[in-house]
C-alpha cells in the first residue's frame, strides 16, 4: 500500500491539484484512488444516525465526532489497502484552526492507523491563497483572510505534519502551488510517492 496525505490550508488548490493527479493517473491507466477524510466521517454519521448533512457533523460532541474520526481512518486504510500496489491519495488537513487554538489534524491514534509513506503539505504565498479565496464565491473562508493567518496555519501545518510523520516513520514533503499550472504540483506528488 502506497498512501500520500495531501495537505493544505484551504484555498491553496488542494482539490485542483487533486483533479489533477486524478487526470494524470487516469491517462496512464494507473491504479489509484483519492480519497476525502471529511466524506468519510460523514458516510459513518449517516450509518450511525448521528446526522443526514454534513453541516450537522460539526455540531456533534466532540467524542463523537473522535469516533466518527477513528471509524474514517479504519475505513480509508481497508480501501487504500485495497488497491495492493497502487496509489492512494487522501485529501484531509495536517492541522484545523479553531477559536480555541490549532487542533492536529492526523493525531497519533489516526496517524497510525493510515501509515503514510508521506505527507504533502500543498503550499503558497499568502497573498495568492487571499486572491483564490476571493475569487471562489462557492466557499465562505472569512477565518483565513489575513496573510499573517494564513502564514501561521502553514506554520502549524508543517509542525503538525512533521509530529505526525516521526510516529509512524513517514516523510513531509512541501509542494508549492505554482499558480495557473497545478501539473507541477501534481507531478511532484505522483513522483514522490512512487
Amino acid at each position: 500500500m502506497k498512501l500520500g496525505i495531501v495537505t493544505g490550508i484551504p484555498g491553496v488548490g488542494k482539490t485542483t491539484i487533486l483533479n489533477t493527479i486524478k487526470e494524470i493517473l487516469s491517462k496512464d491507466n494507473s491504479k489509484f484512488l483519492i480519497m476525502n477524510y471529511g466524506d468519510y466521517m460523514l458516510r459513518s454519521a449517516i450509518e450511525m444516525k448521528y446526522v443526514s448533512n454534513r453541516d450537522e457533523m460539526r455540531k456533534l460532541p466532540l467524542n463523537v465526532q473522535r469516533q466518527l474520526q477513528l471509524e474514517a481512518a479504519k475505513n480509508i486504510y481497508k480501501d487504500a489497502s485495497s488497491l495492493g500496489d497502487g496509489l492512494s491519495f487522501l485529501d484531509t488537513h495536517a492541522v484545523v484552526r479553531t477559536p480555541g487554538g490549532y487542533l492536529p489534524g492526523l493525531p497519533k491514534h489516526i496517524v497510525e492507523i493510515l501509515q503514510p509513506q508521506v505527507i504533502f503539505l500543498i503550499e503558497s504565498d499568502p497573498e495568492l491563497i487571499l486572491k483564490r479565496q476571493e475569487n471562489d464565491k462557492t466557499r465562505a473562508r472569512t477565518d483565513y483572510s489575513d496573510p499573517a493567518v494564513i502564514k501561521e496555519t502553514m506554520d502549524f501545518a508543517r509542525y503538525s505534519a512533521m509530529a505526525s510523520a516521526v510516529l509512524v516513520g513517514a516523510s513531509v514533503k512541501v509542494v508549492k502551488n505554482v499558480e495557473g499550472d497545478p501539473s507541477i504540483a501534481a507531478h511532484q506528488i505522483i513522483k514522490s510517492l512512487v
